[in-house]
């Protein structure tokens, strides 16, 4: 009796011990879980947060429009009216058969780029094109010096825009010692008469200095260093320059004086406010250009022919359509 009173306190006891047990590792099972969603709800922020830092430091903190003082609602308004006057431009020019060469000069990440695509994308291709030399190969570093730039120049009714231009052998060319001393003298002494010559041929001559300060030139190269997209903008060439500001400084005011002609004078465009000097230059141009608006009329657009009753139309299933793009997305963040 003494014994089975002893073996079921033992049972007790052991039960006892058991339970704490289980109820410890349930509140053991119960706090992992916590703070494994502690710790996923931590990451899920962390990861937030470092989104919303890449969208700051691509899209607002960029060398793009993020240090400009004009509301983006205003300066998209002027820009759209603009660009409806580059359209208006453009029909005169085809309409007068006017040819028009713009030449965008100025230091490296001074918004020339920018400002290009600003006065071409509302305008017809086949009547506007930008012309972006390279490096002259080994044939046509024996040309005439302006020969290649020749086989770009407008024919009737059309407007090109050299994004740099022969004016490298002024600039880059004296400056980095890609040409001979002989050369530069020849070159400042011919690209007055050159471009008298083009103006004489009736082709009106637009020069366009874009100028940017040291500290926002420096601010836009470094945002480059950071932001992927716009990385491949950042040559050998344009960090050699940054430590060339003053000789760049001393050419640029050399070429000024032997070349800023009457028949083609150069205009600086203040570029620190990248949105203010798209706005500028564009205004500018269309001020010397007398177009008049020549726009045509509303088209009235016929009723369209029905289709012949013996065509099928190929079945979707026998066709690979390009899947849309928020489902690629999706299955590219599962993977």
């Amino acid at each position: 009796m003494k014994n089975e009173l002893m073996n079921n306190n033992h049972d007790k006891a052991v039960n006892s011990q058991n339970n704490l047990l289980e109820l410890d590792i349930k509140k053991k099972d119960k706090k992992k879980l916590k703070d494994q969603k502690k710790a996923k709800k931590k990451k899920k922020a962390k990861k937030a947060k470092f989104l919303n830092l890449e969208s700051k430091k691509f899209y607002r903190v960029s060398e793009s429009e993020g240090s400009s003082k004009i509301p983006k609602k205003v300066y998209e308004k002027q820009l759209a009216r603009l660009q409806l006057e580059l359209v208006k431009m453009q029909y005169w020019v085809k309409h007068t058969g006017t040819r028009i060469v713009i030449l965008f000069e100025g230091r490296d990440a001074a918004g020339k780029g920018g400002t290009i695509k600003r006065i071409t994308e509302p305008l017809n291709p086949r009547g506007c094109r930008v012309v972006a030399l390279g490096t002259p190969s080994d044939r046509e570093k024996t040309e005439w010096y302006y020969q290649r730039y020749v086989a770009h120049l407008p024919a009737a009714g059309e407007i090109v825009c050299f994004d740099r231009s022969w004016y490298n052998r002024a600039g880059v060319e004296k400056v980095m010692g890609f040409c001979t001393d002989r050369q530069y003298k020849e070159f400042m002494k011919a690209c007055p008469e050159f471009e008298r010559m083009l103006v004489r041929s009736g082709i009106i001559l637009l020069k366009y200095w874009f100028s940017v300060s040291d500290e926002e030139q420096e601010r836009r190269f470094q945002s480059r260093t950071i932001d992927p997209a716009r990385r491949w903008k950042l040559s050998p060439m344009d960090l050699e320059s940054r430590d060339r500001w003053a000789e760049y400084s001393q050419a640029k005011d050399a070429m000024f004086t032997h070349t800023n002609i009457p028949e083609a004078p150069w205009f600086t465009v203040e570029a620190d406010d990248k949105k203010r000097a798209r706005l500028n230059c564009i205004s500018h141009l269309l001020s010397k250009i007398p177009y008049v608006d020549m726009t045509p009329e509303p088209i009235e657009l016929p009723k369209r022919k029905s289709l012949p009753k013996d065509y099928t139309r190929t079945p979707f299933n026998e066709q690979f359509f390009v899947p849309d793009w928020e489902l690629v997305d999706l299955e590219h963040k599962k993977n």
